[in-house]
């Protein structure tokens, strides 16, 4: 800490802006003794202007201070951490010789990598279990020393645990080599740590075991990784494993498969082959983002594949993304070097830009809003490739929208409105918002930074929408709204966002003629609502369990015959339903009934219209719906009429969905 910088003692500002003074140091828990007798039994660390520190660190200085307590937002990171402490103790006791290496707080979890021969079992983790309750039992202090740095090495070498030291030997002369002790337990960490393990309390669950390569490099030694997730209380324990297990059962693979929608194969890592269901919801999806860019002023656009590096090197994707760029070589010079090297593009924007530039454009022109279904690749790494949620091979619903400084604001706000509509048509309310601004280091001016980040608040603000600020999180080039939708079991996915950039149209060197007369660079906005297609038919599918809405259903309904008899009745109801604009399939298996029910409903089918030798004489179906047990008997063209009204596209105005199912149905009918 720093000297005493208040005259006579220290001046301690709390989260409610009351200033609390001290003529000593003080401690975070003599603090909040000094609060209350309960915030002092509650309290399990303390914020240091901002910085999460140990609950028994002095403050000696000026500062703004905040208790954390269990109920404090920072509070589940220290039960993770110190949750990853006790496994790494717990391994130690009951498998001797076994090394640690590193441990963090994870998202909903921790995990900590261990050296081992031997690997580890699954009834390994249920004894490692028992042996953490034990020592969280114990309720031993968490005490921090700072050792020598040379010493520290020693120790951890003598103690066999080379992993420690090399990390020590790594680490910046300047950084302080702190330890935590628990018990007789100690290990190299920077905390901070709640006092006791006690504080982990039970809410904890040990989940899996991994393969992990010592510091993620293939080339190192590989470790086995052991997975926890641990909770305020066995409350939220319970809701989040029941959160896994339904993610399990809603997992887009495994229903991908079931509704025969699509297969990803080695031969094609990170390609997605569709399957004729899973086209039609793919072209379906499509079609209806497609037709709200068409009713936004959209112009959409088609690009090339394969660009030459030249344009990638001058917007700077080159370099900044060049690793994750799939680049061909084309001929070859005399010295064996490449003639022309190209890119297979992994975003839009440069081309886009292209298309911007050809001609003069006026500021009567702008806004100009560039949309385009653009089939981009990005070489994610095979260890990160999982089903749909993330591919090498994409398509975006992309779009960059050109404008002056001065509508910024209002195209900004249009977007919003426009993104709202979209997820409200497909099923989701509860949408966040976060405003990322301007990261340490940057483009453009302060002056220019402050209306960009302006702009995008007011815009927010405009549509109706709250928003967090998510500080230093903004692209180099300008600040950006991020847009995360939650799902039916609670998960929130980061889907649409708006970015600001002023850097682009620098370096491509895109202009318009001001009403001055003089050229002017364009503002460029990179906005998506979907953001990858294969990526939001994943969340579709996991939001609504393959149950997907009526209209979106790649098959809507399936007609199906108690018997033969009705084979010819259930030709007609069929041609029917496809007249009439419903994406129908017709079974005329001879099996039984109740097989076609699972069968169809394993596959998801929304409905189904069951006929058989009664229904075909009184021109009647048997309506059964997904998931009901019910079945509602209707006349074939009250049926028609209920079917058409139901599968109507959010897109399709009151009055145009009437005359258009009119027309179907009659048309149906009659024939």
């Amino acid at each position: 800490m720093a000297e005493l910088s208040s005259p006579g003692g220290i001046a301690i500002t709390l989260p409610d802006g009351a200033v609390r003074r001290f003529d000593r140091p003080m401690s975070g828990a003599d603090i909040a003794g000094d609060i209350s007798k309960s915030l002092a039994k509650a309290a399990i660390a303390l914020t240091i202007d901002g910085k999460l520190s140990d609950l028994s660190t002095v403050v000696d200085r000026d500062a703004k201070i905040g208790i954390v307590t269990r109920s404090s937002p920072e509070a589940l990171e220290l039960i993770r951490h110190d949750a990853a402490h006790v496994m790494a103790e717990a391994v130690q006791e009951l498998y001797p010789g076994t090394q640690v290496t590193i441990g963090p707080a994870i998202e909903n979890g921790f995990y900590y990598d261990f050296a081992r021969d031997e690997p580890f079992t699954p009834d390994d983790l249920a004894t490692i279990e028992a042996k953490m309750r034990q020592i969280i039992g114990r309720n031993a202090p968490f005490t921090r020393e700072v050792w020598d740095r040379n010493q520290a090495i020693e120790f951890f070498k003598a103690k066999g645990e080379k992993y420690k030291a090399e990390i020590i030997e790594d680490l910046p002369e300047s950084e302080p080599i702190s330890v935590y002790r628990q018990g007789d337990w100690l290990d190299l960490c920077r905390g901070p740590h709640m006092p006791t393990t006690g504080g982990v309390g039970q809410g904890f669950k040990l989940t899996k075991v991994a393969g992990a390569y010592w510091r993620g490099d293939h080339r190192n030694a590989m470790l086995q990784r052991i997975y926890g997730t641990a909770w305020r209380d066995q409350k939220e324990l319970d809701a989040h494993l029941h959160q896994l297990e339904e993610a399990e059962r809603r997992d887009h693979r495994k229903l991908g498969r079931e509704m025969d929608l699509f297969h990803l194969q080695e031969e094609a890592a990170g390609s997605v082959f569709w399957h004729p269901k899973g086209w039609t919801l793919f072209r379906t999806l499509e079609s209806y983002i497609r037709a709200k860019l068409d009713a936004a002023d959209y112009q959409e656009v088609r690009t090339p594949q394969l660009v030459d590096s030249s344009l990638f090197k001058a917007s700077g994707h080159w370099d900044m993304y060049g690793d994750n760029m799939f680049k061909v070589a084309i001929g070859q010079k005399e010295d064996g070097s490449p003639e022309r090297m190209y890119g297979i593009k992994p975003m839009n924007c440069p081309c886009h830009v292209q298309i911007y530039k050809q001609g003069i454009v006026s500021y009567r022109d702008l806004p100009i809003r560039m949309a385009e279904f653009g089939c981009c690749h990005r070489n994610e790494a095979s260890g990160a490739l999982h089903g749909l949620m993330r591919v090498r091979q994409m398509t975006q619903d992309d779009a960059h929208i050109f404008c002056t400084e001065d509508q910024v604001t209002e195209e900004a706000r249009r977007f919003c409105e426009l993104l709202e509509e979209v997820y409200d048509d497909l099923g989701f309310d509860d949408v966040s918002v976060k405003l990322a601004t301007r990261p340490e280091v940057r483009a453009g001016t302060d002056a220019i930074w402050d209306k960009a980040e302006k702009g995008l608040a007011d815009a927010v603000t405009a549509a109706g929408w709250e928003f967090e600020y998510s500080p230093g999180e903004g692209a180099f080039y300008g600040p950006k709204l991020e847009f995360h939708l939650k799902d039916a079991i609670g998960r929130s996915w980061q889907c649409g966002t708006l970015q600001l950039d002023f850097v682009l149209p620098e370096r491509l060197d895109a202009t318009y003629v001001g009403e001055d007369g003089a050229r002017h660079r364009p503002v460029m906005l990179h906005r998506a609502i979907l953001g990858s297609l294969e990526r939001f038919i994943a969340i579709l599918i996991e939001n609504y369990a393959g149950k997907l809405p009526l209209w979106l259903a790649p098959v809507q309904a399936v007609v199906t015959t108690i018997t033969g008899e009705a084979d010819g009745y259930a030709q007609e109801v069929h041609a029917a339903l496809l007249a009439a604009g419903i994406r129908a399939e017709i079974d005329l298996r001879n099996e039984k009934i109740n097989y076609k029910v699972r069968e169809h409903s394993l596959k998801k089918v929304p409905l189904m219209l069951v006929v058989g030798k009664r229904e075909a004489e009184n021109r009647n179906v048997a309506l059964r719906r997904l998931g009901g047990e019910a079945q509602e008997v209707l006349a074939l063209g009250e049926a028609l009429h209920k079917l058409v009204a139901e599968a109507r596209s959010p897109l399709t105005s009151v009055r145009g969905q009437v005359q258009t199912g009119s027309q179907q149905l009659t048309e149906a009918i009659h024939s």
